[in-house]
């Protein structure tokens, strides 16, 4: 069943406010060429209860992109917006002391870029990108937002 960003958050504050324990909110996105000059962009909202399970939420969209790295960067500047979006949408519905306790980190964007492949190039531009808006890069193998959850989807 479709869910809007504000559905989905209040899923997320229930998840959380559910049970004790530290959570982690990661977003990641991911791409792949459609048709010709376009491809589906996926991103994913994943929520980790540390040591015992997640959940997580997906949106795609199909876009115009020039070259890989348009692509990479237009997956990038995804999931910027939406962390922002979400964690904007979180603090309303939660309170902003749910980001102050400790108990909910919500700092990292994973990225589908790597050291090793054809990604190599790009991965200081957008590390750049992601920590210029107030967030955390994490690129692969760590990334699993992106290349694991969000990829899922592609």
């Amino acid at each position: 069943m479709p869910l809007s960003l504000e559905e989905s958050v209040i899923r997320i504050r229930d998840f959380i406010v559910k049970k004790e324990g530290r959570y982690e909110i990661v977003i990641g996105s991911d791409s792949e060429a459609a048709l010709r000059g376009y491809a589906d962009f996926v991103s994913s909202i994943v929520v980790r209860r540390v040591g015992n399970g997640a959940i997580y939420f997906w949106t795609r969209s199909r876009e115009r992109f020039y070259n890989m790295r348009d692509r990479i960067q237009k997956e990038t500047m995804r999931s910027i917006l939406l962390a922002q979006e979400c964690k904007s949408l979180l603090k309303e519905m939660a309170g902003e002391e749910i980001l102050w306790d400790r108990r909910v980190t919500f700092t990292c964007i994973h990225l589908d870029v790597g050291e090793i492949g054809p990604t190599k190039d790009l991965v200081d531009t957008v590390r750049g990108m992601v920590k210029g808006y107030g967030f955390e890069p994490v690129i692969k193998p760590y990334s699993y937002g992106a290349f694991v959850v969000a990829d899922r989807h592609t």
